[in-house]
């Protein structure tokens, strides 16, 4: 079977394109997903793995639409070669039924996970940049909970669990613990 991947970065991108890419492959099955590429955890992305079986083939328009760095792509074609399922990327025309196409995919995960890097730095330039002009001030602190001393008393004596703290004042756990540590007189221990 010929399966299609699909993936964009938020839900207001379209998908139109790669769809239409993947209807005139004709592949069998298709799985979308709109989340970010920069990890493996995506709902359809692991169907799809858990869905694949020997002598299928994955087919993504391109391989920063499957993972957006080496190691993830690596891992998750050497996941597939596991099983027995071959892995097509028709911009960078890499196919790993063949040794080139193996060759190929290494070095064209290891061009997108610098790409990626230059992405990643060209930010962080921008961001100090603006920063000394006075133009970037970064993000405005949440506001802190009416409920949160509260709440967090109702946890510290362990009427209710953390996770249950973090839902009352819906926070999620890093920010609840740093707010923990910084109020006067709460710890986390």
């Amino acid at each position: 079977m010929k399966i299609g991947y699909i993936r964009v970065s938020t839900e207001e991108q379209n998908t139109a394109r790669q769809e239409l890419f993947m209807c005139d492959l004709g592949v069998d099955e298709l799985f979308m997903d709109k989340y970010s590429g920069k990890n493996t955890n995506r709902p359809e992305l692991q169907r799809m793995m858990g869905y694949v079986r020997k002598g299928d083939t994955v087919i993504v328009e391109s391989i920063s639409r499957f993972a957006r760095n080496a190691k993830d792509l690596l891992e998750l074609v050497e996941q597939l070669t596991a099983k027995g399922v071959n892995f097509v990327s028709k911009k960078e025309t890499i196919d790993t039924t063949t040794p080139a196409g193996k060759f190929m995919l290494t070095v064209f995960a290891a061009v997108a996970e610098l790409e990626r890097e230059y992405i990643l730095q060209r930010q962080q330039e921008g961001i100090a940049i603006a920063k000394a002009e006075g133009k970037y001030h970064g993000r405005k602190p949440l506001a802190m909970p009416d409920n949160f001393h509260t709440v967090v008393m109702k946890w510290q004596r362990g009427e209710i669990t953390a996770r249950e703290a973090m839902r009352q004042v819906n926070m999620r756990p890093n920010t609840f613990y740093r707010r923990v540590q910084s109020a006067n007189g709460f710890h986390t221990n």
